[in-house]
């Protein structure tokens, strides 16, 4: 089973950029479609952006779309979510997880996941 390992979360003015980016220890990330979540403070875990094992297909949902951009590195193990015009709103914790189906995580594995944090 893999291990999930996020990064790349900090603190950004609207309309700045980060990269977040996810490892796995254990299984590597390449056998998995895989997706980025978030989590608002008191809220469920809701599915943000999602990709296919090669890449050449990828999801994500309307209030990130054109500004959130998923893509993966099998070679690399890495899994990145780069996030361009931030937006106060997009003020959460991000976990990357394996996709069961659509928009479904494969399991509870979570990672601790990154807090991102935009200022307006």
């Amino acid at each position: 089973q893999a291990q999930w390992v996020e990064s790349g979360g900090g603190l950004a003015q609207a309309g700045g950029r980060l990269r977040l980016s996810c490892t796995s220890s254990g299984r590597k990330l390449s056998v998995y479609r895989m997706g980025w979540f978030r989590q608002f403070p008191g809220k469920e875990r809701e599915f943000v952006a999602g990709i296919n094992w090669s890449g050449g297909t990828t999801d994500t949902i309307d209030s990130v779309k054109g500004r959130f951009f998923i893509s993966r590195d099998n070679a690399a193990n890495r899994l990145d979510l780069h996030m361009n015009d931030l937006k106060p709103e997009d003020t959460a914790v991000y976990y990357c997880n394996a996709l069961q189906n659509g928009r479904t995580p494969l399991n509870d594995n979570w990672g601790q996941g990154t807090q991102v944090t935009v200022s307006s």
